[in-house]
């Protein structure tokens, strides 16, 4: 399977780019955002929001591990960084199965929750301002969507 990446130049970039991305998104579709603590997760998911029509000011659910948001179509925003127990059943299926599009910040650590079907967008440090984002799609829904949006 091919991996798509992109260079971001700041943070409006990283944005626009996530913006663009949504417009491709559907009710279902889910994003395992993966990045060391400050690389861009929350930006890439304030404009995948902005780009749902989401006018509300979206921030990292740390200590509320989900956050809904209403657009277009919902956004249910996960951080589960700080959940202690992978195995826990919060009914994040329920997300996955749900009427909106699911972006989950440190998808790693509930690795056995997630659908086989998704998209893994890796945000690593490029450089100081800038930004390598790394698109690892997992089903044909997700290879389509790549191999569209990177055309």
């Amino acid at each position: 399977m091919n991996d798509f990446e992109i260079i971001c130049h700041g943070e409006e970039e990283t944005r626009e780019f996530a913006v663009k991305l949504a417009n491709k998104l559907a009710s279902g579709d889910v994003i395992a955002l993966e990045g060391d603590l400050g690389a861009g997760k929350t930006t890439f998911t304030k404009g995948l929001a902005s780009g749902l029509g989401i006018k509300r000011n979206v921030n990292s659910p740390t200590f509320t591990i989900i956050k809904e948001y209403q657009g277009r179509m919902p956004l249910y925003h996960m951080d589960v960084y700080r959940l202690a127990d992978e195995e826990e059943d919060l009914g994040f299926d329920e997300y996955f199965e749900g009427e909106g599009v699911t972006v989950i910040e440190w998808a790693h650590l509930i690795a056995e929750q997630l659908p086989e079907s998704l998209l893994t967008i890796f945000i690593y440090r490029h450089d100081s301002d800038s930004r390598k984002i790394v698109l690892k799609p997992a089903g044909e829904r997700y290879v389509k969507l790549c191999k569209e949006f990177f055309k």
